[in-house]
């Protein structure tokens, strides 16, 4: 059967299609079709407010081919509502959240009346009772009352909320973990008020710690007594191991350009006793930077904001270019990079105090290396503190805004036994902001400085200098490839030099993006900055471009970085930087 309606439409249109529902494609269906047709559209006309609507069916039946249903519609004139009384008794009445809602009521005299915001008006009360405890909240009227003859129609809403109920008994089920360790993740004072934000939030400091694979948090409302609601959180823990594998690649981050293979094993232990101790190992294998690091987790006064954690560690990594010079072609050619290798043990607390992030460590490294054809293998005692925050304006892994700042120092002394003086401070900031929906813009800036004699710098190891280059510094550049360098004779008697790091760091980003779709993104970038030392900033610029993919698992993003200003060093102009993850 096909359908035509005629003398309405937008929205009343489609609430009589809605109402009359699918066309029918059996005879049977067509019978109970035809037989509830004026009723249906009635009620259509009535729930917006058209008391007075007249229809007229024609039917037109040819031997061959589907029925043919003409409605022509007459709604009337419409109903408006007269006045509208929503009544609160009970301590529901004082609550912020319900005046809150209360002044967002858009319904008022001299509206059309519609049947569907008044249920939606009606529902919402209902529901925020309940989310805010009041659970013994029911409505002792609720009514429209409709004067045909004068096309009026008053809305009567009285609710009596009762008292609200406050928080009893929370009775974790199902985990092995010390009930002290569990009480302290509850983030609400004891007997607080009900709110369903406040189990939501419990479920997710559960979540947040990494010991339970599922987390039910419900009230037991069958339980309610004298204005309390226990609750019962169903906890489900992880395996007691587990074990994630991981393959990948780089490509330009050595000095030959070569491609190099990846492989990662992290092995957690969520949970090593009923303190909710845990265990971290990762061991990473490539040709030129095998890593090996185990962290042991210590919750204190808070698990989730308030750790203590103890890494030890053997990590090779490989930092700048060394180039020795070619008479035949007569320039310098990339022949390795400064090799080092360091063990390190560390212990330090991460406490987090209204937002921000409070770190205070105790490090003992030693990092041997060859600089120059010399060899060093210094030991250095570090004692560090750092504070960040990090803001977003959402949680899902592509945020629309927000920024991420962070402030460190660290110190070392020979009083300590390490083997120089230095005073290291480091500064980190990065600001995300999107404009009109599509326009996206991320900006970065890190700032380092090392203080230390000029007579201790070659002792001073790798991985405590500065260096630039790569997908988080400037693009068009391999990791950590930039930096002040030295000339000298190497052993062979070839003239060489060699990128080594320098005492200071400035770095700045902006890069703007453009969401094609939701999920697809465009953008293009600036970089520029380099590492130095005093008197020798040298800065290097890159541009480039990209195409990202917000990912369910994140941002994926493909940029093209090209050189367009570097120091006196052959290093190559472009480069290819495939990242995944957050910018915050």
């Amino acid at each position: 059967m096909k359908l035509e309606i005629a003398g309405v439409d937008g929205a009343l249109r489609r609430n009589v299609q809605a109402y009359l529902g699918q066309l029918p494609t059996t005879d049977a269906q067509r019978d109970a079709y035809l037989f509830n047709v004026e009723d249906n559209v009635d009620d259509a006309l009535q729930s917006l407010g058209y008391y007075h609507g007249r229809v007229k069916q024609t039917v037109q039946r040819p031997v061959n081919g589907p029925w043919q249903l003409k409605l022509e519609i007459t709604p009337g004139e419409v109903t408006r509502l007269q006045w509208v009384n929503i009544r609160v008794n009970g301590e529901l009445l004082e609550d912020r959240l319900f005046n809150n809602w209360l002044d967002s009521i858009k319904m008022k005299p001299g509206d059309t009346l519609n049947h569907g915001n008044y249920e939606q008006v009606k529902s919402q009360l209902s529901a925020l009772a309940f989310s805010r405890g009041y659970f013994d909240g029911h409505y002792t009227q609720a009514e429209i009352r409709v004067n045909r003859e004068f096309n009026t129609a008053q809305i009567n809403l009285e609710f009596a909320s009762g008292n609200r109920y406050h928080f009893g008994d929370i009775n974790f089920e199902g985990s092995t973990l010390d009930p002290e360790l569990l009480d302290k993740l509850v983030p609400f004072k004891e007997h607080a008020n009900y709110s369903t934000r406040r189990i939501a939030a419990l479920n997710q400091r559960l979540l947040d710690t990494g010991y339970f694979t599922s987390i039910k948090v419900l009230p037991q409302l069958d339980k309610l007594d004298n204005d309390y609601v226990p609750i019962k959180a169903e906890l489900t823990p992880k395996p007691d191991h587990s074990v994630q594998i991981g393959l990948g690649a780089d490509f330009g981050n050595n000095s030959n350009n070569e491609l190099e293979p990846r492989v990662k094993l992290v092995w957690k232990t969520p949970q090593v006793n009923d303190h909710g101790h845990s265990l971290e190992s990762s061991l990473e294998w490539s040709p030129e930077r095998p890593k090996a690091l185990f962290t042991y987790t210590i919750p204190l006064s808070d698990p989730l904001d308030d750790q203590l954690q103890i890494k030890a560690g053997m990590l090779w990594d490989k930092y700048g270019v060394t180039q020795t010079f070619n008479d035949e072609r007569g320039e310098y050619r990339n022949s390795g990079e400064l090799e080092s290798r360091k063990k390190i043990l560390g212990v330090a607390r991460n406490k987090r105090i209204s937002g921000w992030l409070f770190s205070y460590s105790v490090n003992v490294l030693q990092e041997s290396y060859n600089q120059s054809d010399t060899y060093y293998n210094p030991m250095f005692l570090l004692l560090g503190s750092s504070i960040s925050k990090t803001v977003r304006s959402d949680n899902s892994l592509d945020p629309k805004s927000g920024y991420r700042q962070l402030y460190s120092v660290e110190y070392t002394d020979p009083v300590l036994g390490s083997d120089a003086r230095l005073t290291r401070m480091q500064a980190q900031f990065k600001w995300i902001e999107t404009l009109f929906d599509k326009h996206r813009f991320v900006s970065r800036l890190d700032l380092g400085v090392n203080l230390a004699k000029d007579s201790d710098l070659a002792d001073i190891p790798p991985s405590l200098r500065y260096f630039a280059g790569g997908d988080q510094s400037i693009r068009g550049f391999s990791y950590q490839e930039l930096g002040p360098f030295i000339e000298y004779t190497n052993s062979d008697g070839v003239p060489s030099r060699q990128v080594i790091g320098g005492r200071y760091l400035a770095v700045g980003s902006l890069e703007y993006q453009y969401y094609v779709t939701p999920t697809w993104r465009v953008a293009t970038f600036v970089d520029g900055g380099n590492a130095f030392d005093v008197g020798q900033f040298d800065p290097v610029v890159s541009v480039g471009g990209g195409v990202h993919w917000i990912s369910p698992l994140g941002p994926i993003k493909f940029d093209v970085g090209f050189g367009v200003r570097h120091p006196q060093i052959d290093y190559g102009t472009w480069r290819i930087h495939l990242t995944m993850g957050t910018e915050l």
